[in-house]
């Protein structure tokens, strides 16, 4: 009776082993886990944006435009619930997606803004924030390239054949993925700097010289 069970246990398991199955839970856990990331990533972002704009606001306090684009932006991503079953609907990611992509565009232009005020650039809280802020973008870059890859493997586990079938049956369906209009975007996080090129300083000054020379 025993073997009985074992051998039916060995069939089944070659069964589910060879239509996909394991493969399918598998991509599954790996795209769970790197959606969990790329949420950590976002998180944190917005966890900055309140003290950022509250040391801007010291410095620039008129910038009240762009302030409010932030504030409001990040009170968008806020409204959104980035539930694990977020993946799993196309309309509800790309939602998500373009409040993300708003809240880093405001969140962009505040800091270009800041660029205006010396004061503001020679604060050492916002000095720092500026590095947490690049360090930010970096991981969700990073977050971002990772749910992608995930993301095309677990697709593709669910779209080729014998492993569709498996997937029919069970009702898995394709997850949501990031799209965007210049795939390069996706690679190259976006390069905050505060401080003038130092050649360009030198350059400057040496014109100046020449002129004086003149």
């Amino acid at each position: 009776m025993r073997i009985r069970i074992i051998v039916l246990l060995a069939l089944v398991a070659g069964l589910l082993s060879g239509c996909g199955y394991n493969q399918i839970q598998i991509n599954d856990e790996q795209v769970t886990a790197a959606w969990s990331e790329v949420l950590n990533q976002y998180k944190r972002r917005a966890d900055l944006i309140p003290n950022l704009v509250s040391v801007v606001q010291g410095y620039a306090g008129h910038e009240k435009e762009v302030l409010t684009r932030v504030t409001e932006a990040r009170a968008s991503v806020a409204g959104i619930k980035a539930t694990p079953e977020l993946i799993n609907d196309p309309a509800a990611f790309a939602k998500f997606q373009k409040a993300q992509s708003d809240l880093g565009g405001a969140l962009s232009r505040l800091l270009v803004v800041s660029e205006n005020y010396p004061q503001l650039k020679a604060d050492a809280n916002f000095r720092d924030l500026q590095a947490q802020v690049e360090g930010t973008e970096n991981r969700i870059t990073v977050a971002r390239n990772r749910y992608i890859k995930t993301v095309q493997d677990y697709n593709v586990s669910v779209r080729t054949f014998p492993n569709s079938l498996t997937a029919m049956a069970m009702g898995w369906k394709v997850k949501a993925n990031f799209t965007v209009d210049d795939e390069k975007a996706i690679s190259t996080p976006p390069a905050i700097k505060f401080d003038e090129p130092k050649a360009a300083e030198a350059k400057g000054d040496g014109d100046a010289m020449s002129a004086g020379y003149k």
